[in-house]
This record gives C-alpha cells, sequence and structure tokens, in this order.
C-alpha cells in the first residue's frame, strides 16, 4: 500500500518536513517558506477560549433507549415508543476551575446530555446536584467571580466564596450538598445527574406539565473524602478522565436510568413552596420518581479537543413536546449558554459534527447565511429569506410546548410568595437525613474553608445561616470554626 503524501493546508505535497527553507547552508530563513509560516501560524491557533465555567471536561457518546410509556405526558418524538434508541452525546465537567485543573476536587459536576431526535437536537444541562446556589441570574456572574480566581492573588479565595454565601441565604442548601459526603464524586460513572431545573412537558392533547430529570448511576454512588481527592488529584490530575476513558474501552459502558417527577401545570401555582426556584427540591412524598428509560456511553470521542471542547449544549434547544417554566435561572440560560457558544465557537457552531443534528434527515433547514467558517455552502436557486416562492423551508405553525400563563406589571419583582417558601429548611431536610458520621465530614469540610477567612463579619453571617438551618447543625459548624481559628 502506499504510503499517504504529507500535503499543506491548500493540499499540496510538502517536499522537506524536517528543514526550513534558508538562504543558503546555515543562513537566515526564508519569509517564502508558505510551508514553515502556515505551520506555525496555525499552532499558534490551536486553542480557542475556554469556558468561563465547566472549562474542565469528558465526554462519551451512546444511546438513550426509552423503558417506559410516558406519551400520557409529553409528545416528544424520541420519547413515544418503549425500545426506542436515540443516539447521544454527554459532557461530564467540574464547574469552577480552568481546563488544566484536576478532576478530583470538591466542585459540582456539569451533567449536560445532546440527544439528537428525529426532530432536532436536545440539550438536558444540568450537574449532579438537583439544586444550585442562587435563584436569579442577574446574580450568575458576581457568584461566578466569587468562586474564580482572585483578580490579585491569581487564585480560589476562601475569603471571596464564603463572603458571597454569606450574603446569599438561598445558597445554604447547595452549600450542605457540596460540602457533605457527595461533594466529591470517585468518578464520573459513580455519580447521578439531575435536570435541576424545572421544565414543561406537553401532551398530543396540549395538557402542560412540569418536570424534574433525575438520572441514577447504575454503577452505584462512589465518592471521595477531602483526604482521598486531595491523594489522587496529585497522583492523577486527570483521573476522572482516565476512568471514563478506560472503562469504555474495556467495554464496561457505564449507564444511567432517567426518572422525572411530574407535577401538572395546575398545581404550581398553589404548591407550598415555589416549584421554580432552583435552590429547593420537590419532595418524593409529592411527586414520586416515574421511570423514562436509560442512558448508556459505549464510544470515546475520536478527539477530545473537536468532540469534547467545541461541544456546544444549550438549554434553548427543545423539541416537540418539550418547553421553559418560569425558572428564573433556566430562563437566564436560555440565552447565556447560547450566546457564549457563539463568543467560543462562532455563530456556525451548530454546523460542527458533534453539535450538527444527526437525526434530522438532511440536517438543519433554515436562512442562516455566512459568517466565520460558514461551511453549508447551499446550492445556488436557495434562497436566503421567507416567505419566498421558491420552495423554501416554511414554518409548521405548532408550539412546541404549552405557552406558561403571564399576569402583572413589569419591573424586578422578587419571587412569587408560597407558604412554605424559606432559604434554610431543606438545607435543614438535608443535614437531618445524615448519618452522625456525615454530619461531622460535611462540618468538617465547612469548618476548613470558613476558618481560613479572616474577617469576623463574614464567618459571623455564614454561620447564622447553619443555625436557621438546624440549631445542631449550625452549633457545630460554629464550634469547628472557633477550633480551627485558635490552632
Amino acid at each position: 500500500m502506499p504510503k499517504r503524501v504529507l500535503t499543506t493546508e491548500s493540499g499540496a505535497p510538502v517536499a522537506d518536513n524536517q528543514n526550513s527553507a534558508t538562504a543558503g547552508v546555515g543562513g537566515p530563513i526564508l519569509l517564502q517558506d508558505q510551508h514553515l509560516l502556515e505551520k506555525l501560524a496555525r499552532f499558534n491557533r490551536e486553542r480557542i477560549p475556554e469556558r468561563v465555567v465547566h472549562a474542565r471536561g469528558s465526554g462519551a457518546y451512546g444511546y438513550f433507549e426509552v423503558t417506559d410509556d410516558v406519551t400520557g405526558y409529553t409528545s416528544a418524538n424520541f420519547l413515544n415508543t418503549v425500545g426506542k434508541r436515540t443516539e447521544l452525546f454527554t459532557r461530564f465537567s467540574t464547574v469552577a476551575d480552568n481546563l488544566g485543573g484536576a478532576d478530583a476536587v470538591r466542585d459540582p459536576r456539569g451533567f449536560a446530555v445532546k440527544f439528537y431526535t428525529e426532530e432536532g437536537n436536545y440539550d438536558l444541562v444540568g450537574n449532579n446536584t438537583p439544586v444550585f446556589f442562587i435563584k436569579d441570574p442577574l446574580k450568575f456572574p458576581d457568584f461566578i467571580h466569587s468562586q474564580k480566581r482572585d483578580p490579585f492573588t491569581g487564585k480560589q479565595e476562601p475569603e471571596n466564596v464564603w463572603d458571597f454565601w454569606s450574603h446569599s441565604p438561598e445558597a445554604t442548601h447547595q452549600v450542605t450538598w457540596l460540602m457533605g459526603d457527595r461533594g466529591i464524586p470517585a468518578s464520573y460513572r459513580h455519580m447521578n445527574g439531575f435536570g435541576s431545573h424545572t421544565y414543561q412537558w406537553t401532551n398530543e392533547a396540549g395538557e402542560a406539565f412540569f418536570v424534574k430529570y433525575h438520572f441514577k448511576t447504575n454503577q452505584g454512588i462512589r465518592c471521595l473524602s477531602t483526604e482521598q481527592a486531595q491523594e489522587l488529584a496529585g497522583k492523577d490530575p486527570n483521573s476522572h478522565q482516565t476512568d471514563l476513558l478506560q472503562a469504555i474501552e474495556r467495554g464496561v459502558n457505564p449507564s444511567w436510568t432517567l426518572y422525572v417527577q411530574i407535577m401538572p401545570a395546575a398545581e404550581a401555582a398553589e404548591y407550598r413552596f415555589n416549584p421554580f426556584d432552583l435552590t429547593k427540591v420537590w419532595p418524593h412524598a409529592d411527586y414520586p420518581l416515574q421511570r423514562v428509560g436509560r442512558m448508556v456511553l459505549d464510544r470515546n470521542p475520536d478527539n477530545v479537543f473537536a468532540e469534547v471542547e467545541q461541544a456546544a449544549f444549550s438549554p434553548n434547544n427543545f423539541v416537540p413536546g418539550i418547553g421553559p417554566s418560569p425558572d428564573k435561572m433556566l430562563q437566564g440560560r436560555l440565552f447565556a449558554y447560547a450566546d457564549a457558544h457563539r463568543y467560543r465557537l462562532g455563530v456556525n457552531h451548530t454546523q460542527l459534527a458533534v453539535n450538527a443534528p444527526k437525526g434530522v434527515e438532511g440536517g438543519a433547514d433554515n436562512y442562516g447565511r455566512d459568517g466565520l467558517m460558514a461551511t453549508n455552502a447551499y446550492g445556488r436557486a436557495r434562497k436566503n429569506y421567507e416567505p419566498n416562492s421558491f420552495d423554501g423551508p416554511v414554518e409548521t405553525g405548532r408550539p412546541l410546548s404549552a405557552p406558561l400563563t403571564v399576569a402583572g406589571y413589569t419591573g424586578t419583582h422578587e419571587a412569587p410568595a408560597h407558604t412554605k417558601d424559606d432559604d434554610f429548611f431543606q438545607a435543614g431536610e438535608l443535614y437531618r437525613l445524615m448519618s452522625e458520621d456525615e454530619k461531622q465530614r460535611l462540618v468538617a469540610n465547612i469548618a476548613g474553608g470558613l476558618s481560613q477567612v479572616s474577617r469576623d463579619d463574614i464567618v459571623e453571617r455564614a454561620v447564622a445561616h447553619f443555625h436557621a438551618a438546624d440549631q445542631d447543625y449550625g452549633k457545630r459548624v460554629e464550634e469547628a470554626v472557633r477550633a480551627l481559628s485558635e490552632d
């Protein structure tokens, strides 16, 4: 078999890939050495801006298989038949650290799934926790600034982290999750995933339901202690990437069972707390888990940059039968995620292979044209406007989901009041569910960070939140912080 010929970007054969062209033996390099200049220029541009959050990630391909009939709740085609399989791509990630950060750290994990359905891509963008730190997207840039590297010291500062949390009582529930035993998963395979937000499902009759997604790992939950994580992060910063890659290469394909909680839309207004508050869970006693299907990951990407770094998930990628809810954090992310990808990857990022709709016959069909890296070279007779008289694609007139009821005056409003709305009750419930050993580790993890804060007012505000959640919780944290501060 003849050897493949090395070429330039334009396809010309390369005569010498070891020696630059010079003016005589030992002379200076010539500007006319197109292969050298092209090679160096391309190398200089190999990196794109990393994600501001969720920068460090791993991904894999697989499929989703429907195991239970949910057609009474949604008309989504990829969920309409038991046994039906849909190709998907999943990306796991840490949130706060940069691209070169370690995997085994105390941090929420991103859990994003792209379903390549026959009605277009459906992106479900969540975390490995069912709640989040804040409930309004206006606070998100400030929250992330407090958790990322300080602009002066160049490292994450406990004072910044806890200062923001101390001013944000709604963070108490998520802080309790994060500082507890599930704050550091042993691997991506051994953690659950959640849609976290509330979404809307609509059935063929137009009936609307609000849903929450739960992906339960079939490998079992496994987590690391703080000490185990510190040791592992030092030995193998890429521990979670290594584990996922090697498991799939061995044919040990990880899987998750998808369940949903379903709330009839009419019940939302009178529920005892705001069901669209991202800092709260719906108790299973009120809305039990209902099984939908299973997700299996069985193929590793061939190129991490092309398929993991350039994977672009956006919660505004819905399909008929699924839509948004009034969840304020979700509403903000409907814009923010897609806009982040337009900045990082360009306006034509949806044409990249990992992001292109695979299940749609003929691919995406619209009037978007041109822009950086456009690859959809439409034929000469195809128009770029609508309506037109030339057989171009037309609207369906069919909404993807049921309309949301709105009323009142425009303005900056706090969330609507419900009878049991507060920032601490569910954090206390979570604490009281823990065993004595779990409580001790939780308190130790919190105190380890709070004891590094120099300002007493920040510590006092933070400790007051744990007192409000549970008196024993607050007392233990207060005593542990005092003991560490006195050492």
